[in-house]
């Protein structure tokens, strides 16, 4: 079984900082790529960052410039920086790990809140 839990949310002001983490713990395995997604309330979860194995990162939109994923690659874990606040991130925030094999493995999640 592998457990994964985030770290790093909170709340924050508009135009402020956050960088969530994440940890990995149990059997080990290869990872085709790894990154983050979010839901806010009433909304459909989506895409935020993500990165592979041979470096490849893509970003939402949304987030293009103003958030910045990197890895540990020691722990097979993503980071995320966070930068330049808005309401609209407001969401769950959650890491995600795609094996090279299986089904990826998903975080309960942390909670993102931008309010002044």
């Amino acid at each position: 079984q592998v457990q994964v839990v985030e770290s790093g949310g909170g709340l924050v002001q508009p135009g402020g900082s956050l960088r969530l983490s994440c940890a990995a713990s149990g059997s080990s395995f290869s990872i085709y790529a790894m990154g983050w997604y979010r839901q806010a309330p009433g909304k459909q979860r989506e895409l935020v960052a993500v990165i592979t194995s041979g470096g490849s990162i893509n970003y939402a939109d949304s987030v293009k410039g103003r958030f910045t994923i990197s890895r540990d690659n020691a722990k097979n874990t993503p980071y995320l920086q966070m930068n330049s606040l808005k309401p609209e991130d407001t969401a769950v925030y959650y890491c995600y790990l795609a094996p090279t094999r299986g089904n990826a493995y998903w975080g309960q999640g942390t909670q993102v809140t931008v309010s002044s």
